[in-house]
């Protein structure tokens, strides 16, 4: 069965780049001249997705809008001959077809992604988060859904970090498998363990490729680290069974959930923009001399 859906667990409350997130959901912030949550449709359609499902909670109402039409603004756009933006505007609402749901409370991503249960039904789907980035050159999707449609099993993308790292993420153990370079079957999978007592150093990142099955298993999960529903415990029980498996990622990612990884992944998508690459290198360049002149 092909994939066709998408689930993005943004409901959070973004603390970590407070007080921009105040009233901005996270997943708003700009990254150039559109939200980051825009890319990740983006990544998600290109890789064949035709269904985006929001978890969202009453805080993020801005999420829906902009992907919804806005006839007010289309009408001022085009009185005003502004027909590049609107053409924009007009290829954003048209990317996919969105649905949202509301998560009550945040109980975790287990639980965010059991909230969309009944727009998902009984059909693999993918799990994109909406502070997780990666660049077009080096996609992960693709990959995944093809893994997944040959051992028709979850499939989550992997990378390495630093120990100092570790109890920042879920991590897993595996087997790598013969002829599947980068990819191993996941024997053990734990969420945040303190560094001394993680099974390796290799991190679960923001895409998952997962079956439906695993909301029966997160209607069966309990509370774990924090009072939270772990998805990381649902797809353990999948990994005992042999039926989780897992993709090391060495492309290009993104973390946009703290200040400097936000302000990072900006200037690196600026930089791809070849009408504001060249400017934007020469006031980098003039702000080092500036930096490096004040030191002196």
């Amino acid at each position: 069965m092909s994939i066709r859906k998408a689930v993005m667990p943004v409901a959070g409350l973004g603390t970590r780049v407070l007080p921009a997130s105040k009233v901005i959901p996270k997943e708003m912030l700009p990254l150039v001249d559109r939200p980051t949550l825009q890319y990740i449709v983006e990544e998600a359609v290109e890789a064949g997705i035709e269904e985006v499902i929001f978890v969202t909670s009453s805080s993020k109402r801005s999420i829906e809008d902009h992907f919804d039409s806005f006839p007010d603004l289309e009408r001022t756009l085009e009185r005003k001959g502004k027909f590049k933006e609107l053409e924009e505007l007009r290829r954003v609402q048209n990317l996919a077809q969105f649905a949202a749901v509301r998560q009550p409370e945040a109980l975790g991503l287990g639980h965010a992604v059991l909230c969309a249960k009944h727009l998902v039904g009984d059909e693999p789907f993918v799990v994109m988060l909406g502070d997780d980035l990666v660049a077009p050159e080096t996609p992960c999707l693709p990959r995944m859904m093809e893994l997944f449609e040959r051992y028709q099993s979850s499939v989550i993308s992997l990378f390495e970090v630093p120990k100092e790292e570790i109890s920042k993420f879920g991590i897993v153990a595996g087997e790598s498998v013969d002829g599947e370079q980068g990819f191993v079957k996941i024997a053990h999978m734990v969420e945040k363990p303190d560094p001394e007592e993680a099974p390796s150093n290799l991190a679960v990142a923001g895409r998952y490729v997962l079956t439906p099955d695993i909301f029966e298993l997160l209607e069966k999960t309990k509370p774990g680290k924090g009072g939270e529903i772990q998805l990381t415990d649902a797809l353990q029980a999948q990994a005992q069974e042999g039926r989780c498996f897992g993709m090391r990622f060495d492309g290009e990612r993104f973390d946009t959930g703290n200040p400097l990884g936000l302000l990072k992944t900006s200037i690196a998508y600026a930089l791809k923009r070849p009408e504001l690459a060249s400017e934007l290198r020469a006031y980098m360049q003039s702000m080092l001399e500036y930096s490096k002149s004040n030191e002196r």
